[in-house]
């Protein structure tokens, strides 16, 4: 693992690889209360993962190509 990747990130980025999540879903599943710990954020502002509307499907979180080479870069 690459000294900067955040293993947090990392988990979060890899379980969002495994498909598209529902904004809804992460939502519920990554929510802290900790103003502290904001992983999927954290995600996001790094460009790992992006927000996409889907017809049909309505708001997404998917894997971007820089989330994908993170995993790479980092054995997942």
């Amino acid at each position: 693992m690459n000294e900067t990747a955040d293993p947090l990130v990392l988990d979060f980025v890899e379980w969002i690889a495994r498909e598209p999540r529902a904004y809804a879903e992460v939502v519920a599943t990554w929510k802290t209360s900790c103003p502290r710990l904001t992983i999927w954020e954290d995600a996001a502002d790094r460009g790992y993962v992006a927000r996409e509307t889907i017809a049909g499907v309505g708001l997404i979180i998917a894997v971007t190509k820089d989330g994908e080479k993170l995993l790479r870069a980092n054995g997942r």
